[in-house]
């Protein structure tokens, strides 16, 4: 409540279009950092990871140095063509418009998602991701989810005060004024973290899913070895 009256004031409304000024002059990639956090947890096996929603392909060509083969997915067809261009040079990568539906068992070392999840119908994308995944094979998530919580509304008051921080140290100096790279598509997040949480314990006994900086949190699991 308190938070609310703030947001409605006029400081509230003023301290808000200030931040969003800095954090505009001092722009960062809120999925791209969590690239080194993927990078830190990746699994033994390395023959086949699978980028699904891949975006432009940046992960993809990161993870390309690490496994043998890398399939960066996405349903978007101008995503996927961006993707194939800033590709073009890595030999290993490979990208498609395939679904989690349309993978064999047991067959990806490696899933990934940022800033996914919320798109799909997520108990079932994670009953696909634990059927494809290899036996120790690996699924890495950066997410989103409303604040519904008192524990999310924290977190999200702590990305609020670290987000401009980040920027700093990430951009010291403005950002130039440039054109807009094409833009993502994007749909707001509708279950919150502790939805989300119960169907991923469900369909991932115990994976660790966690809330982070940057208005996100991560989901990582590894599949039984039996």
């Amino acid at each position: 409540m308190v938070l609310r009256r703030l947001g409605e004031s006029r400081l509230g409304r003023d301290g808000a279009r200030w931040l969003r000024e800095l954090n505009e002059r001092h722009a960062w990639s809120h999925n791209d950092y969590f690239h080194s956090w993927i990078l830190a947890n990746l699994p033994d096996g390395r023959a086949k990871a699978l980028d699904m929603g891949c975006g432009r392909g940046a992960l993809a060509r990161i993870l390309a140095s690490h496994f043998d083969h890398v399939v960066a997915a996405d349903a978007d067809a101008d995503m996927r063509r961006i993707a194939e261009i800033t590709s073009a040079d890595v030999n290993n990568v490979s990208i498609t418009g395939r679904q989690l539906d349309s993978w064999a068992d047991d067959s990806i070392d490696l899933v990934t998602m940022v800033a996914v999840l919320h798109h799909l119908d997520i108990d079932d994308a994670l009953s696909h991701i634990e059927r494809i995944l290899t036996p120790s094979g690996r699924v890495l998530v950066v997410g989103l989810a409303p604040p519904r919580s008192v524990r999310d509304l924290m977190w999200d008051a702590v990305s609020i005060v670290t987000n401009p921080l980040i920027g700093f140290v990430h951009r010291p100096w403005p950002s130039p004024v440039t054109a807009p790279p094409p833009p993502f598509p994007v749909k707001d997040p509708v279950l919150s973290f502790d939805e989300i949480g119960g169907m991923v314990e469900n369909r991932l006994p115990g994976a660790k899913m966690r809330h982070r900086i940057g208005f996100r949190h991560t989901i990582e699991w590894t599949k039984p070895d039996v």
